[in-house]
């Protein structure tokens, strides 16, 4: 009887990487209803194209690669990198948006590095990156929450603006609005304080209309993660205890200055990023000390540029950033072998 011939390991792995990413993505699912219940139906497009777009760049890659199609196009990593992509883009962002954020995420930032377990940046957040450098003005146009806008776009009118870029008979200027954090760049830039930029009708009193359920969504879906041992807790909670306690710092020291730490954790990406991008195993650190480091690096870069870099938000950097260190952190924070030194 002839036996199949494979390298090391030869034990079967406690989990599955297709079972574990279809857990990611069950975990997004909230989050996703949120996003459909505050912006209407772009969130769906996009994740149509974003998938699509992901899928054919991986086959196209694999083939090329003379690496098997199947197994790898079945094991769901890239549908979770598409879904996540999908989720930082606006509803109504044009079909392009998808297919450039697709080609930096799965060709460059993944399979030329090697493919899933290789990669040395987190493939979601390359794309977030090349698409935010390349398209500010489409990637700025957010609709205005269902809470306040007269009439947000239907099934059709969104799949004309998604597929052509072009709006119709709808009224760009209004249906779209500035974001959270888009609000508060623009009146620290007319040098206006904290309380007076938050009189405009886009915040709440806890964070941001609309915006606050959405992040609630995730944070769910990151708890069942965390219940379900998907992933570690250490990485998340770098990132949430350091945004509230350097916001909540900075907030004490000027609240004319300085937003507070709900709504820096509620307006924004940060609390996705918390649960779903540096929990990322391959680009982030592999010891638990390193993963608190890398999540509380990325927490402290995100709030620097959002107080003093050139985009509102600011996560995909930080996260690239981090990826960056990973290999000094995980020297330095590795249980040292007894005998030999560091």
């Amino acid at each position: 009887m002839q036996f199949p011939l494979a390298g090391a390991p030869h034990l079967p792995p406690t989990k599955r990487v297709d079972r574990v990413m279809r857990q990611v993505l069950y975990a997004l699912l909230p989050g996703i209803l949120a996003h459909w219940l505050v912006f209407g139906w772009g969130i769906f497009f996009q994740i149509a194209l974003a998938v699509g777009f992901a899928l054919l760049f991986e086959w196209l890659m694999l083939r090329v690669r003379q690496r098997p199609v199947r197994m790898f196009l079945s094991d769901y990593s890239v549908v979770v990198t598409a879904v996540l992509f999908a989720l930082c883009v606006p509803p109504l962002a044009p079909w392009w948006i998808a297919a450039v954020g697709m080609l930096f995420a799965v060709v460059v930032a993944k399979q030329l590095y090697g493919g899933l377990g290789f990669n040395l940046f987190n493939p979601t957040m390359v794309g977030v990156a090349a698409v935010f450098i390349a398209f500010p003005i489409e990637l700025s146009q957010w609709l205005a929450p269902r809470t306040l806008s007269p009439g947000l776009p239907g099934f059709l009118d969104t799949a004309r603006a998604v597929l052509t870029g072009q709006t119709g008979h709808l009224d760009w200027d209004g249906i779209t609005r500035a974001t959270p954090l888009d609000q508060l760049r623009s009146g620290a830039m007319d040098r206006l304080r904290i309380p007076e930029i938050r009189e405009d009708a886009v915040f709440s009193r806890f964070g941001a209309h609309g915006w606050d359920w959405i992040v609630l969504g995730y944070l769910a879906g990151g708890l069942w993660l965390l219940r379900q041992g998907v992933i570690r807790w250490q990485a998340p909670t770098g990132v949430i205890l350091a945004t509230l306690v350097v916001a909540t710092l900075l907030w004490l020291v000027d609240p004319d200055l300085h937003p507070s730490p709900s709504l820096q954790l509620f307006a924004g990406s940060l609390m996705v990023a918390a649960f779903f991008i540096v929990t990322d195993p391959v680009s982030g650190s592999a010891t638990p000390r390193g993963r608190l480091i890398f999540g509380i690096g990325v927490a402290l870069i995100t709030l620097a540029i959002r107080q003093w870099g050139g985009f509102p938000d600011g996560v995909a950097f930080a996260v690239l950033l981090m990826n960056m260190f990973v290999p000094l952190i995980d020297r330095y924070t590795q249980p040292r072998v007894y005998g030999v030194q560091r």
